[in-house]
C-alpha cells in the first residue's frame, strides 16, 4: 500500500514539476521534492530528504552549465528553453531520488542466511511511463481541452469566433483548468507537505541571498513567496500564450492545435526573459504581469515546520560545498 501511495505522490509531483522549481542557471535556486528539498547552485546540486525514520538522506552531484559549453545556449529566448529543459530533467531526477528514499525503508531486512530481497523503487520503466503520461496529460489538459471548449462555445455564440475573442476565451479556460488542478492537489495532505517544503526552499534562498546565516531561526523569518518561482513562470506562460496565439490568424481546430504545440518553445523563451527582467525591475509593467504568479504561491507554498526548513538548509549547504570545491562563484540576484 505504501508503495502505491508513494508512486501516486510521485506522479502528481511530476505534473506539478514546473510549479515547484525556480531560479535560473546562474543563480541559487531549488525545488521541493517528496519529503525534502533539492537545491541548485551554478555548478552543483544537492538534495536532502527525510526518511520515515526521521533520518535525513543527502546526495550531491556536479552540474554542468550548458551556456558555458555552448555560447548559443545563452542567447536571449533560447536560454529560457534550454534552462527550463535542463531544470525539468534535473527536477525529475531529484523527484525520483526522493521517492526512492521514501520507499527504501519499506524493504524488510532479510533473515540471517536469506538472500536480500529486491528493493521497492521507482525503476527506469516506471519513470519513463510517468514522463510519457505527464507530457500527454499536459497537452490534453492545457492545449486540447481549452481549444475544444472554445471551439464548442464558438458554435453556440458566433461572436466568440473572432481572432481576439476566441484566443481570449481559450486562454481563460486554460487558466481556470490550471488553477483548478493546483487548488485540487493542495487538498491532498501529502501534496500539501510538498508545498510546505516548497516554502522551506524559498525561505532558505531568501536567507542566502540576504547573506544571513543558514540557521533554522534565521530562515524562518522570511517569506515563502519568491519572484523566481516556477509558479510565477507558469502563470506568465499562460498569459503570454494568449497574446502570442492572437498573432496567428489560423481558423481550423487542428491548425490551431498544431500551432499551440509548435509555439511552446517560443512562449517558454519569452516568458523566461520576462521573469528575468521583472526580477530586476520590480516596478515595471512586466513585474505587474508576473504578480499573479506571486498570488498563486499562496497555494503552492506553505509555511514549513522547522524540520522541513532544516532539509532545505542541508540541501543548500551540500550544493554550496560542492560548488566551492569546483571553484565556482555564487551569484546573488
Amino acid at each position: 500500500m505504501q508503495f502505491w501511495r508513494t508512486l501516486s505522490r510521485f506522479l502528481v509531483a511530476v505534473q506539478l514539476l514546473p510549479a515547484l522549481e525556480g531560479g535560473e542557471e546562474t543563480l541559487v535556486g531549488g525545488q521541493a521534492v517528496l519529503e525534502g528539498v533539492m537545491m541548485r547552485s551554478p555548478h552543483a546540486w544537492g538534495i536532502a530528504c527525510r526518511k520515515p525514520s526521521g533520518e535525513v538522506s543527502v546526495h550531491s552531484e556536479p552540474l554542468e552549465r550548458l551556456s558555458e559549453k555552448h555560447k548559443w545556449m545563452g542567447w536571449p529566448v533560447m536560454r529560457g528553453v534550454i534552462t527550463l529543459g535542463h531544470a525539468m530533467t534535473l527536477g525529475f531526477r531529484a523527484l525520483k531520488f526522493s521517492a526512492n528514499v521514501a520507499l527504501d525503508e519499506l524493504q524488510p531486512a532479510p533473515e540471517p542466511g536469506e538472500p536480500e530481497k529486491k528493493k521497492f523503487e521507482i525503476s527506469g520503466w516506471i519513470a519513463t511511463v510517468n514522463i510519457v503520461f505527464s507530457v500527454g496529460f499536459f497537452i490534453f489538459m492545457y492545449k486540447y481541452l481549452p481549444l475544444l471548449a472554445a471551439t464548442e462555445l464558438k458554435k453556440v455564440e458566433p461572436a466568440l469566433g473572432g481572432q481576439i475573442m476566441f484566443n481570449l476565451v481559450d486562454g481563460v479556460i486554460r487558466l481556470l483548468l490550471f488553477l483548478l488542478f493546483i487548488w485540487g492537489t493542495s487538498l491532498w495532505p501529502d501534496i500539501r507537505r510538498v508545498y510546505q517544503y516548497h516554502g522551506a526552499e524559498h525561505k532558505t534562498v531568501f536567507a542566502f541571498e540576504n547573506g544571513d546565516p543558514l540557521e533554522t531561526a534565521e530562515v524562518q523569518k522570511y517569506s515563502t513567496y519568491h519572484p523566481r518561482c516556477g509558479t510565477s513562470f507558469l502563470m506568465t506562460v499562460m498569459i503570454i500564450s494568449i497574446l502570442v496565439y492572437m498573432l496567428f490568424p489560423v481558423t481550423t481546430f487542428w491548425a490551431r492545435f498544431a500551432l499551440r504545440i509548435a509555439l511552446l518553445p517560443v512562449i517558454t523563451g519569452l516568458s523566461y526573459e520576462i521573469i528575468r527582467y521583472a526580477a530586476k525591475h520590480r516596478g515595471s509593467l512586466f513585474a505587474l504581469m508576473t504578480a499573479p504568479g506571486l498570488w498563486l504561491q499562496r497555494i503552492t507554498t506553505q509555511p514549513p515546520a522547522d524540520e522541513q526548513a532544516q532539509c532545505a538548509i542541508v540541501a543548500l549547504n551540500e550544493a554550496m560545498s560542492l560548488e566551492k570545491q569546483r571553484g565556482g562563484e555564487l551569484v546573488i540576484a
